[in-house]
């Protein structure tokens, strides 16, 4: 029965029952009110606990104070991490009490957690922070004058200072140049987070987590498949298993993770930041891999290690600790990854010499958009200016340039696969 013939057979029997015509009025149905988001329910509850006395009230005083509330956030468990100005200056000015900024402030958080946990749905929330950018150098110290120093020092270990921490403890007060202990590592606040089946750790308040590299950490994963585009990437996985890779800038283990999932052998990886190295310790670990951390000073004996081995050091001796008898547990090194933003270019010849073979380079920079094209001519060039200066007979080529994420308008995160190979040598 169709609806028009549905609706005709109920004005009928209507009609009989009251003897005499009926006029019939349908309505559709109104669409059930979609459910608060968990901030706004945290806000709103937590104006009904402060009461009328301590603020101004009044719906537009609710509606202001909603329209400044973040609207979004990430979770890494056990951590909320709000996106950056969330609940600034601004926030507390439209809330229009001090008192309420210095006293009450922490009965929000703790709502705030509660809710986005019972959305969320996994486990407990117990720290709250708010996302900022990674300063490319430290605040410059003032000198004897009082002036600030002109020129500021790159923030070489990433560390994000910037970090707003607003509820739960998140470890002890450490300079980043403070060697960290083992107590250290005990005391600190760790979260973690699983990408493409990957989990990694970190303690947000020393070490940086990129969200945005997931994808790139994606194609990795896919590299050497057997649908790929590109001839010279489709490896069987018995020839993937003999290789192994090497990381410039290893991090938490964000690319490195990436290569053992992909089948590798094995891969080395060089960093500075001791907190990244344990980040990238507890990760391996966390995903059942074998890891080894070698201190700088140590000798490397790659033939006694596992999986994963991370160099706790400065890697402008990569290229030289990488010969000799450990060269040989590696099989052939078949990528190396040069990961530094906004440019790893010092590390770029360096790597020519440590793929001393067929492979690829993924060198990593920050370009404009309108530059990319200029920028892949240049980097051919300059990369095939280093093989002929040592008699290398090894082409390079630009094989493919990937748009990781946006690092300001009108700038990209850029990755440039540089196959290096011997002309009608297979990799």
């Amino acid at each position: 029965m169709s609806c028009v013939q549905s609706r005709r057979a109920v004005q009928e029997s209507l009609i009989k029952l009251c003897d005499g015509p009926v006029s019939v009025i349908w309505r559709p149905k109104k669409p059930s009110a979609s459910p608060l988001a968990p901030i706004e329910i945290a806000v709103r509850s937590w104006l009904e606990l402060l009461g009328q006395d301590l603020l101004n009230g009044g719906d537009s005083y609710v509606e202001n104070l909603l329209s400044r509330a973040p609207k979004r956030w990430v979770v890494y468990s056990p951590m909320v991490l709000l996106p950056p100005g969330s609940f600034g200056q601004q926030w507390w000015e439209a809330v229009g009490s001090e008192q309420v900024a210095s006293r009450y402030a922490v009965e929000l958080w703790t709502l705030l957690l509660e809710n986005i946990g019972k959305r969320e749905g996994k486990g407990p929330l117990t720290h709250l922070a708010v996302n900022a950018e990674i300063p490319l150098h430290k605040d410059p110290s003032p000198n004897f004058d009082g002036e600030r120093l002109v020129e500021s020092i790159e923030n070489v270990l990433r560390t994000p200072s910037g970090l707003i921490m607003l509820h739960g403890d998140f470890g002890p007060v450490l300079s980043p140049e403070t060697v960290p202990t083992e107590k250290d590592f005990e005391d600190a606040f760790w979260v973690s987070t699983k990408q493409n089946g990957i989990i990694q750790v970190w303690a947000p308040r020393y070490t940086m987590f990129s969200r945005g590299n997931v994808k790139e950490k994606a194609r990795l994963l896919d590299f050497h498949s057997s649908d790929q585009s590109l001839e010279s990437r489709r490896l069987a996985k018995e020839k993937v298993a003999k290789n192994s890779a090497v990381d410039l800038y290893a991090g938490i283990g964000y690319f490195m993770f990436s290569y053992i999932k992909m089948g590798l052998r094995r891969v080395i990886g060089w960093e500075l930041n001791p907190w990244s190295v344990e980040g990238l310790r507890r990760g391996a670990v966390a995903n059942g891999w074998s890891v080894k951390i070698v201190r700088s000073h140590e000798v490397l004996d790659l033939a006694e290690y596992g999986q994963i081995v991370v160099v706790l050091g400065d890697n402008r001796d990569a290229a030289k600790r990488l010969r000799g008898p450990c060269r040989y547990a590696l099989g052939g090194i078949i990528h190396v990854n040069c990961g530094l933003l906004p440019s790893s270019e010092d590390s770029w010849e360096m790597s020519l010499e440590i793929l001393d073979r067929d492979g690829w380079l993924h060198l990593h920079e920050n370009v404009g958009v309108k530059d990319v094209l200029a920028r892949t001519a240049a980097i051919e060039e300059l990369i095939l200016r280093w093989l002929k200066k040592t008699g290398d007979q090894r082409s390079a080529n630009v094989e493919h340039v990937e748009y990781v994420k946006t690092f300001a308008p009108g700038v990209w995160h850029c990755v440039f696969d540089v196959y290096i190979s011997r002309p009608g040598t297979p990799p």
